[in-house]
């Protein structure tokens, strides 16, 4: 077996996700409170009363939390990846996992993330929408036409015949038009907060750049797949800048599949809420690669099962 973990983005939180893990097993509940934050984790992601935990600076350090105590568990099962990937915010858990950050840097990292993105455009009206059976260059076309109304860019090449576009709102709206016109099956607007992956992320990314200044990278223990390449990182290639660069470009979660298939990679386990990133590698490669998707108790047992029956194989 050659094993992948590859680790949802934002979008897929809900309260209550990690509370009977977290309740299971110790190294969880060490990895999920090892960050000092100036709100209650626990709170926000097990009952989340005043219903913050779809707020960009509240999702992202939950979603990490969640992710490092998870790997965690896994770990303490033995269980290593061979590779790690991640969904947009979800590469910061695959850099925690290859050891490029400990889980404490990682949850107050992208909580520093969170508030930097949500306050990249604050009172800008802002767009996202899923355009579904439409090719890559006819879909840069719409967005290229589009855009005398405002940025409207292609922020995520999720998997065949699924992209995602964001922007500006006005300019987000035709380009979508335009995308049905051209013959894209379906244009869905998404609930987000802003407009993610695009370059009205930059002050976002300017802000992280200056506070990567204060944070330790450690050396990859193993590769990790990076989202504005959707490949290992080549050499000269530095982790600060690409994760600079990540926040406001666009996210090749259908080429890093692909990539991992090409490396061999006969088996993911998808960590975080949700089976999202389980269908992008089905209809990416087909069955060339087993998805485990472990959001909770049940789910983290049945991939535990499977893995180390293989192992022992």
């Amino acid at each position: 077996m050659k094993l992948a973990f590859l680790y949802a983005g934002q979008g897929s939180q809900h309260a209550g996700m990690g509370k009977d893990l977290y309740e299971a097993y110790p190294a969880f509940r060490q990895a999920f409170e090892s960050a000092q934050l100036d709100f209650d984790l626990k709170t926000v992601c097990f009952e989340d009363p005043e219903g913050l935990i779809n707020q960009t600076q509240y999702t992202q350090p939950c979603m990490v939390a969640f992710a490092a105590g998870l790997t965690a568990v896994l770990y303490g099962e033995g269980i290593r990846p061979q590779y790690a990937a991640g969904l947009s915010l979800g590469e910061y858990s695959a850099l925690q996992a290859a050891g490029v950050f400990s889980a404490k840097t990682a949850i107050e990292l992208t909580a520093f993330r969170g508030k930097a993105m949500a306050g990249a455009v604050q009172g800008r009206p802002c767009g996202m929408t899923a355009v579904l059976n439409l090719g890559r260059e006819e879909l840069a076309r719409c967005c290229e036409e589009a855009s005398d109304l405002g940025v409207v860019q292609i922020c995520n090449y999720n998997c065949p015949g699924q992209l995602v576009i964001s922007g500006d709102a006005e300019a987000v709206a035709k380009a979508g038009e335009l995308a049905k016109a051209a013959g894209a099956k379906r244009c869905l607007p998404l609930k987000v907060s802003g407009p993610f992956h695009t370059s009205l992320m930059k002050p976002a990314g300017d802000a992280l750049r200056e506070k990567f200044r204060e944070v330790e990278f450690g050396e990859m223990e193993f590769p990790v797949l990076f989202n504005c390449l959707g490949r290992e990182k080549a050499p000269e290639d530095s982790i600060p800048a690409l994760l600079e660069k990540q926040v406001q470009s666009s996210v090749y979660t259908e080429d890093t599949i692909r990539r991992l298939a090409e490396l061999g990679v006969d088996t993911i386990v998808e960590i975080g809420p949700g089976k999202a990133l389980s269908g992008f590698v089905k209809k990416t490669v087909g069955s060339a690669i087993t998805c485990l998707p472990v959001e909770d108790l049940a789910g983290l047992q049945a991939a535990l099962t499977v893995l180390k029956g293989e192992a022992h194989e």
